[in-house]
């Protein structure tokens, strides 16, 4: 009787085996197991970067509008910081000094915040492109005084009258020189809400538009109390329906550091 190839012991099989059973299990160890778990890891990192880039967070490019406004409106509240400090060291009168502390401190404010989000962003707060480039050609090519380097804003000759003025000639100056600063810090912010992407800059704008056509209402009331009147004729944009929506003359807000800037002043 010939026995079975590999000896007695290789005939000994169990009752309960299946037919190529102990080939199959050592198949899947050996090739399907590993395959599984690299499907499987393959798939959860794409899930996570589908999900990333439907739902990540997006930073803007350097030439977006999000960060075109947080460089120009911060050089626009740099001037304005600059001239309400001024006029609060040449006058004696509350209500001037009242609003330009509030510009003063909520605009610097408002810098701070805006120079956080281009570190956020990654960029750098020196601009690659020109001045209000991302508000449309329409701004790129104004003609503005020498100087000036955006519209609204002071030419070093007035800022020199600044200077050089107190008493009530500082106090109708200043108010007369920042009320034409607020309309251009108006259209900026305005122009922010309709090309910006990131929320935090529409809130922004949306606080600063609101609150500098609050602020251009009250100066043009205080100017009007000292026989005098604006630059420009602001009856007609007073009317606007963006004035009805904007806070009474003289009302002031605090800064709400929970929404990543103040609720108050700006432009």
């Amino acid at each position: 009787m010939t026995e079975p190839v590999g000896g007695p012991e290789a005939a000994v099989v169990p009752a309960d085996a299946e037919p190529g059973s102990g080939s199959t299990r050592e198949r899947w160890r050996t090739f399907g197991a590993p395959a599984l778990a690299a499907v499987t890891i393959v798939s959860l990192c794409l899930g996570v970067l589908l999900g990333w880039v439907a739902f990540g967070p997006h930073r803007p490019a350097d030439s977006s509008a999000d960060a075109g406004f947080a460089r120009d409106m911060s050089e626009h509240h740099a001037q304005a910081v600059e001239m309400s400090q001024l006029v609060m060291q040449r006058t004696d009168d509350e209500a001037v000094r009242r609003l330009a502390v509030d510009i003063d401190n909520n605009q610097g404010f408002e810098r701070g915040m805006m120079a956080t989000w281009l570190g956020e962003w990654g960029l750098p707060r020196a601009r690659g492109e020109a001045r209000m480039a991302w508000m449309g050609t329409d701004h790129m090519d104004m003609d503005l005084p020498p100087g000036v380097a955006m519209a609204g804003m002071a030419s070093p000759t007035e800022l020199q009258q600044l200077t050089e003025a107190s008493g009530e000639e500082a106090e109708v100056l200043f108010l007369q020189l920042m009320l034409t600063h607020h309309l251009a810090g108006v259209e900026m912010a305005e122009a922010a809400l309709d090309l910006a992407e990131d929320p935090r800059v529409l809130a922004a704008a949306e606080r600063m538009s609101v609150a500098q056509v609050g602020e251009i209402r009250l100066m043009n009331d205080m100017l009007v109390e000292r026989g005098s009147q604006p630059r420009e004729d602001v009856s007609a944009w007073l009317e606007d329906g963006a004035a009805a929506t904007a806070p009474a003359p003289g009302a002031t807000q605090d800064l709400d550091l929970s929404t990543g800037g103040p609720e108050g002043h700006g432009g």
